[in-house]
């Protein structure tokens, strides 16, 4: 039986110590033996955490080696295939991008409890009934979810509590394949920066790419629970055609307004009305969606043995997105 990603990095198994990031070595040796579901809630922070904001800390520590990764974060300003790229006027309340379930976008500060603190501390905020909660919270349930981590659902990692169509989600950021590149960027560094093997960060890498990086992109199943829904991201003109493209399904796409010029930093379009004000009373205007996570998603190849020809055993929910 494959086992999945989540599972097989959870339990420690593909490394021994020496070769795990200095700054996280005595929480990744609690985990080694036990693949519980705490255990991998915590993976599933870490990795998330480092991609959010990048590499946090890493004290010198004698006799011990590991990965020299660099982790920009996406928050931070960066570059793809030469392009600059600013996502974080869509997470500070810059732009009017966020989806309440109006016929635009609103504005929401998703730093409002801690911002970068908490997220150095292995935690998704300072509390845990912010905006900021929700959203680090819900990242680690979705890609616990996509990863096939297969306790999520009990107790210590819930199952994914979010919208489940990420269409819906993003529907007025109007991404382009430069800022969504850099965001799935930043996730495999992440995943390297931990000592996952080469072809299961490009698993993944491009897993994401199939799933999100495709205008027009059919409907695809990612919560299991919530069957087929549009999970297109990338939406503006300049992003890649879907070969299978129903853009007859999704609505034109829609450049964020500027609630805040400051934090805007020159993105979004300046002429539109913003709505820039967002309570937590409303956040579920839009829905949520519910699954157990059980089962496998993309299968480590180290794990399966499987390796020929560079292509892993994939089941579950990723199986349609490698096959786009």
């Amino acid at each position: 039986m494959n086992t999945s990603i989540c599972d097989y990095y959870t339990t420690g198994a593909y490394m021994a110590p020496p070769f795990l990031k200095a700054r996280y070595i005595d929480i990744f040796l609690a985990l080694l033996q036990n693949n519980t579901a705490a255990n991998q809630a915590t993976v599933l922070t870490l990795v998330v955490n480092t991609a959010v904001i990048g590499n946090y800390t890493k004290p010198t520590i004698p006799d011990v080696t590991f990965p020299d990764v660099a982790v920009n974060g996406i928050l931070n300003n960066g570059t793809y295939n030469g392009t600059a790229v600013n996502l974080l006027p869509y997470f500070d309340g810059g732009l009017a991008s966020s989806n309440r379930g109006g016929s635009s976008g609103v504005a929401v500060n998703f730093l409002d409890d801690g911002g970068a603190a908490p997220l150095m501390m292995n935690m998704p905020s300072n509390g845990n009934s912010s905006v900021q909660y929700q959203l680090l919270t819900h990242l680690y349930q979705f890609f616990g979810t996509l990863l096939g981590c297969s306790q999520q659902g009990m107790p210590g990692f819930s199952s994914f509590e979010g919208h489940a169509s990420m269409y819906n989600v993003h529907k007025f950021m109007d991404l382009d394949p430069f800022e969504v590149g850099y965001f799935i960027e930043q996730v495999g560094l992440s995943a390297s920066s931990f000592g996952v093997a080469d072809d299961d960060v490009t698993a993944v890498g491009m897993a994401l790419t199939k799933l999100f990086d495709y205008r027009c992109a059919p409907a695809t199943t990612v919560i299991p629970a919530s069957g087929p829904l549009l999970q297109s991201i990338c939406i503006a003109d300049t992003c890649p055609i879907s070969p299978n493209a129903t853009c007859s399904a999704y609505d034109s796409a829609m450049e964020p307004g500027v609630a805040n010029a400051t934090l805007a930093m020159g993105e979004g379009n300046s002429s539109s009305t913003a709505t820039a004000s967002f309570s937590m009373s409303s956040a579920s205007a839009t829905g949520s969606a519910t699954a157990s996570g059980s089962g496998p998603a993309i299968s480590t190849a180290a794990a399966a043995g499987n390796k020929a020809g560079g292509v892993l055993a994939v089941g579950g929910l990723l199986g349609a997105a490698f096959l786009l």
